[in-house]
């Protein structure tokens, strides 16, 4: 059985957005990139709400004709995002604009555990809304966190609220930026 991964990428006080929904602040340095391009490499399927599906679809476009020149490691990303299945969980979205991408209407618990039990490849959860309620159905198995060494003073939180999960900490690493990535299993 597959496992369903939650990454977030949180200021230190815990938000993956300030207060007018700006995150700029937390744009990788090609370290921190390369870094999270090696953690989504094995990763399936990628699992999205629609806030965070129109954000990452600019992928699709990363390193073609007529796009800005790209790093290496956004290059790469680029193609391990477009190399993996997309599911979307939106009522409003009126259709998806990427191949490899299906729109899901409802978060349906039962359809995401079977996804794991059937993947070859871990599964992946994005947006803090849609993660919420995975982790409320008991599907998330593991998260990673890379904490920006930064305080935003509020905005939107990384992690559930009004949620308690137990945790043991697998493994922890301190990257050059001071972004420090912390892998969690829910224990």
């Amino acid at each position: 059985m597959a496992k369903l991964i939650y990454a977030a990428i949180v200021s230190l006080d815990g938000f993956i957005e300030n207060d007018s929904g700006g995150f700029e602040w937390a744009l990788p340095d090609p370290e921190t990139h390369a870094f999270v391009n090696e953690l989504e490499r094995p990763l399936g399927t990628y699992l999205y709400g629609r806030r965070m599906y129109e954000t990452m679809a600019g992928w699709q476009t990363v390193g073609q004709p007529g796009e800005p020149d790209v790093s290496p490691e956004e290059l790469e990303f680029a193609e391990v995002w477009r190399a993996a299945d997309k599911v979307v969980y939106s009522r409003t979205l009126p259709e998806v604009v990427t191949p490899r991408t299906r729109l899901e209407r409802e978060f349906d618990p039962e359809a995401v555990r079977q996804m794991k039990d059937d993947a070859e490849q871990d599964l992946s959860v994005s947006g803090p809304g849609l993660a919420q309620h995975a982790f409320v159905a008991g599907l998330v198995d593991e998260i990673h966190l890379f904490v920006f060494p930064l305080i935003v003073g509020g905005g939107r939180p990384g992690l559930p609220q009004g949620l308690r999960v137990d945790l043991e900490l697998l493994e922890e690493r301190q990257l050059g930026s001071g972004v420090v990535h912390m892998r969690y299993a829910r224990s």
